[in-house]
Formats: C-alpha cells, structure tokens, sequence
C-alpha cells in the first residue's frame, strides 16, 4: 500500500458516493488490482453508513491520512447530500477482524436494500457484515429464473439467493448451511420482505452429512452452489466441490438448471467446467455470469465466478 496512492482512492471514492444509487454498493474495490498501491483496501456504502476494509496492516503514515482524508469526507457537501452517518474502518487482516468508528455512530444492524430487496446486515462484529456485494447479479439471476421453481440453495449463509427466488415466485427454496445463525437471519431476511415462509426450509445441516433430507424435498428445478473457498473441518474447495457435483444428477430435475460459484483467485472456470464434465456429464456448460461493473478485476478469473449448467 502505497500513501502516494491515497489520492486516487479518495477521489474515486468521491466519484463513486456521488453517483451511487440509494442502495447498497462497492464504491471501491482495490483488489481488483488496478489500483497500484491501493490493492489492499476496499470501500462499501451501506445508505448512509461507509465501511473501509484494509486487508493488511499499513504503515502509520498511511493510516493517518487515510483517517484524516476520512474525517474530511465527512465534512464534505457531498457527505451531507447523501445523509452520511457514519463511517467505520475494519482491519480485517487482525485477529477478529476490530473495527472502529472514525465519524458518526454506528447502526451496527441496519436493514439495507439491494435490487428492491431488503437485508439486515450485522456490521462491525464479524469479517464479513451478512451480504455479499459481488454476488448481486448472481441474486438478480436467481430472481429471473426462478418463477414456479422448487430451489435448492447449498451453503445457503444469509439466503439471500432464497430471498431473491421467492420474490421471483419460487414455489419452495431449502437452504442449507451448518450455520445456524446465519440461517436464523436468513429467516429474518424473508420476514422483513414479507415472504411466506412457509414456502421455505432452513435446514441446520453438515450438507455432507444431509443427502437423504435434501433430497427428499426434491427434486429441484434450480440448484445454487455458493460455497466458502474453506471452512475449517467442513469444507475444502479443491476436494469437496467434486462430491457435490457429483450428487446433481439425483437431486436435478429433468431440464433444470444449476448456478455453480466459486469466489477463490486460486481457481479459474475450467475448475467448475472440467469438474461438471468428470461428475455431471449430463450438464453442459451454457454461460458466466457478469460480475457487477464495481467488482472489476484486471484478470477476471481471479474474480467471483458464477456459471450456469443445465
């Protein structure tokens, strides 16, 4: 991280706050890398509230003007016309990942929107605040494409892929995570819009350990594969994609369709396209789905990945 590169962070992060539309939005994303000397630092507006991530430690004279040209946002017209209230910093790269709040008081649960949908976010106690940012045209998809479907959603976290289906018209969603309080706050996600959660299922469950409930709510229409690169004792991404690829034929309706992600800059599509071809041969490859414009990364496949099979 370089502190002459301050400069370009912080007018990018004005440009962006200036035409960023009324819901939640990555206003910077250096590690795309194209910003030399800012590959470390990320900034996402929460409608009011501005979180700064750093990904590794800096040097003092670096933190000291990145807080001062902070503060000085926060004086700004421009904060005052988009109703700033508070901005936190995070560094992520320590242990427990501490915040603190530079200006402002911090709503640390607010209810946030995303594509007309609603979310409750959880800032400031854990790395990641209960929504990923990139994921947002892989939810709008889910949304188009799920009219009259019954939806599996694996590694479900928060659910905002189940959020995105009912409000697309989904008969039934099951989502899967052994998270049961992110699940707990996917229920509450459904709630907040209205949903009828009777046409969804949480299930609690080491997915590995689950095969006979989940497919006894098949089959599905319209499977979501969004797992963690790695989860300590549950998950390992090189190992244990394969064995839930491996399982899509039996729990797949004839025609339906599979959203396959991976976010690992250590593997590129052919990972998830040579993996559906060895386990699921039936299911062809049919195209990836754009990353939002402000997630642009100078090689794409170091990027979020998020194909459709069917």
């Amino acid at each position: 991280m370089q502190l002459s590169a301050l400069p370009v962070f912080f007018e990018e992060l004005n440009a962006q706050l200036t035409q960023a539309p009324d819901e939640v939005r990555r206003l910077f994303h250096g590690r795309g890398q194209r910003w030399e000397g800012l590959e470390q630092i990320t900034c996402d507006w929460l409608q009011g509230q501005l979180v700064v991530n750093l990904f590794k430690e800096v040097e003092e004279e670096f933190l000291q003007a990145l807080e001062q040209g902070l503060q000085a946002l926060s004086q700004s017209s421009l904060w005052q016309q988009r109703n700033g209230s508070c901005i936190l910093l995070q560094h992520r790269y320590a242990d427990g990942a501490p915040s603190q709040v530079l200006w402002g008081e911090l709503n640390s649960r607010p209810v946030v929107v995303e594509s007309g949908l609603k979310y409750q976010l959880d800032i400031g106690r854990n790395q990641n605040f209960g929504l990923f940012l990139d994921m947002r045209l892989g939810r709008d998809w889910v949304r188009e494409h799920a009219k009259h479907k019954n939806v599996l959603n694996l590694f479900a976290y928060t659910c905002g892929f189940s959020v995105a289906a009912i409000a697309g018209g989904a008969d039934k969603v099951v989502n899967v995570d052994m998270a049961k309080g992110s699940l707990s706050k996917g229920r509450e996600n459904h709630l907040i819009n209205d949903h009828n959660v009777s046409k969804v299922s949480f299930l609690g469950h080491d997915i590995f350990k689950s095969w006979g409930k989940i497919k006894k709510a098949g089959p599905y229409d319209l499977i979501v594969i969004d797992p963690p690169s790695f989860q300590k004792g549950s998950f390992a991404l090189t190992k244990d994609y394969q064995r839930i690829l491996r399982r899509l034929p039996e729990l797949l309706t004839e025609g339906g369709e599979v959203l396959a992600c991976v976010n690992s800059p250590m593997v590129s599509s052919d990972f998830l396209i040579d993996g559906m071809k060895a386990e699921a041969p039936d299911l062809n490859f049919q195209y990836r789905l754009d990353n939002p414009p402000e997630f642009a990364d100078i090689n794409s496949e170091s990027a979020l990945k998020a194909l459709v099979f069917s």
